[in-house]
């Protein structure tokens, strides 16, 4: 037998086709090289698919039992790795079929009855991605956890926080934690939500029509443990807006990941030394022999292209495709599985390295106490005592221009200094001038006082 005999041979759809496909087009079409990952889900899929069809009657108790033992044979021998995969069977499907139909015989092509390749794959990646979201939402709640762990510990560390970059007003880094944690929240939330879609299975819809055959389609989706079976049969074989929201929700997922990372390295960083990383999670330079790199930091930052390229992918992908199948979507799986790898990475590395974080609080104590951070504490009190915000604002801008002339913070000004700008100003206002005046002064839900703070964790461990 002629290798293109062969070929014609080995392709489910052999028979409407005189000559063999040309090597290189067998090879470029072909899909097993990466989607063998669906394997166990593939299986999972054929057990439920047979045991539904034995339960209708298309297949024999006999037949049925076969086929689940020889599948289960197939997974055994893919686990063991002593599976030959071939790229003439051209996908997952095929090579599992084939050598079903090897251990089992002529039962095996029982199998395929009553359902495609299209409703399969669709089940699958299904599936698949359904397991792959109970593993990311795990390690998103693990790193969680880290967060409210080292806010809870850090609840009374101060340091200056930021618009534009620029010295605002002093907070605790427990608080600037915590706002870490509602982006990883809503985060959690639109991948459970997201799951809430993935849950719906296509199998049944065959090529995009149904099937002829008695199915029961609610008893397979009970058996795979999807909440429902979906309810058009074109839709199901074509839609891929599961795998696009995940990568969607995946972007935004890295868009804050990578937040995090640029404080990170700022903060590592001499000019602000606001932080310490574990030397484990940082690498140094070839020539430069004083230097710790944040690498995981810097790489983290960097992969959020890498997922939003994904998902543009998946949009243009899909964009102008027509109803129903169409073998475009074959490229839908490289993009998905690349961020789920990528996804769950970026993750385990934070998880494992967020609790090992070190705060450097005198470091970030002197920089709250430069760049006049109670400025705006100064106005409020000012404005307790009955001056309008606009003149009280006047009055501060005019005490920090003198503070700046002077090398001087405004909680070191003297009570004289600062009485020249008004003289409502009295010897209380050094109560609202401090670090710890300030920070213990926001002391309302969502504020920074550390008491607020504390508040916050505890409610959010019982959240997560």
């Amino acid at each position: 037998m002629s290798n293109s005999q062969e070929r014609t041979q080995n392709q489910s759809w052999g028979g409407r086709f005189t000559e063999a496909t040309d090597a290189f087009v067998e090879a470029f079409t072909a899909s097993v090289q990466f989607d063998q990952r669906l394997y166990h889900h593939d299986i999972a899929g054929s057990i439920a698919h047979a045991t539904m069809l034995e339960k209708v009657g298309v297949l024999t108790t006999a037949e049925r039992d076969s086929i689940v033992s020889g599948l289960e044979q197939v997974r055994g021998e893919i686990e063991a790795g002593d599976f030959n995969w071939s790229i003439s069977l051209e996908d997952v499907h095929m090579n599992v079929e084939a050598r079903l139909t090897a251990l089992i015989g002529d039962t095996g092509k029982k199998l395929h009855t009553g359902r495609s390749r299209n409703d399969q794959v669709a089940t699958d990646m299904r599936l698949y991605l359904r397991d792959e979201i109970d593993v990311i939402a795990d390690e998103l709640k693990r790193l969680q956890t880290g967060l409210l762990d080292l806010a809870d510990r850090e609840a009374d560390t101060i340091m200056p926080g930021f618009t534009h970059l620029q010295t605002a007003q002093p907070v605790t880094f427990g608080h600037h934690l915590m706002a870490w944690f509602e982006m990883l929240c809503r985060d959690a939330e639109r991948l459970q939500d997201c799951r809430k879609r993935v849950n719906i299975m296509p199998l049944g819809a065959a090529a995009l029509a149904g099937t002829t055959y008695p199915i029961d389609r609610d008893y397979t989706a009970e058996l795979l443990g999807f909440e429902r079976a979906s309810r058009n049969s074109l839709d199901s074989v074509s839609d891929r807006d599961f795998a696009i929201e995940f990568c969607a929700f995946g972007s935004l997922l890295m868009t804050h990941l990578s937040r995090f990372s640029e404080e990170l390295v700022l903060w590592t960083s001499a000019q602000f030394n606001f932080i310490d990383l574990p030397d484990r999670f940082c690498t140094g330079s070839s020539i430069m022999p004083q230097k710790k790199n944040p690498d995981v930091p810097e790489l983290v930052r960097g992969k959020t292209g890498r997922v939003n390229g994904h998902l543009i992918s998946l949009l243009t992908l899909m964009k102008s495709q027509p109803l129903a199948y169409n073998k475009d979507n074959q490229e839908d799986k490289e993009p998905l599985f690349d961020c789920i790898d990528t996804l769950k990475g970026c993750l385990r590395s934070y998880a494992d390295m967020i609790p090992a974080l070190q705060a450097n609080k005198e470091s970030m104590r002197e920089a709250a106490m430069r760049g006049y951070s109670t400025a705006t504490d100064l106005a409020d009190y000012a404005v307790r005592k009955g001056i309008p915000f606009r003149d009280a604002h006047e009055i501060v801008g005019k005490a920090v221009a003198f503070g700046i002339q002077e090398n001087k913070d405004l909680s070191e000004l003297t009570l004289q200094e600062l009485q020249q700008f008004s003289d409502i100003i009295e010897q209380d206002v050094f109560d609202v001038l401090t670090l710890e005046g300030s920070v213990n002064a926001r002391d309302h839900l969502g504020g920074t006082a550390p008491a607020q703070v504390r508040k916050a964790v505890t409610a959010a461990r019982s959240l997560i």
